[in-house]
């Protein structure tokens, strides 16, 4: 499903004007980016937080130079599902 279907489907249930919708979505999608790019978690209620994860500094290797290089500490991001969300998806339909 793509953000175009997403817009459809909402569209279509709430009779809300496709162009409405639309710009209803891409706002929520840029306050999720700008927030967590300034650090801020997002916790949804019932469906999961979008949260930075801060991925420790390590080696690495450079197989095909043999080579070791340095990979700073950085963040992540990352979404946890809520409970609610876990057990909808448990209890769906198989997709084979």
């Amino acid at each position: 499903m793509t953000k175009a279907d997403v817009i459809n489907e909402i569209a279509e249930k709430t009779g809300i004007d496709r162009l409405d919708v639309q710009a209803s979505v891409e706002a929520f999608f840029s306050v999720v980016k700008n927030s967590m790019a300034d650090g801020e978690n997002i916790y949804v209620r019932g469906f999961g937080s979008f949260i930075n994860k801060k991925r420790a500094k390590k080696i690495a290797r450079n197989i095909s130079k043999n080579t070791a290089i340095i990979i700073d500490e950085h963040y992540i991001p990352s979404f946890k599902p809520s409970k609610v969300f876990i057990e909808k998806i448990k209890g769906s339909k198989k997709i084979g």
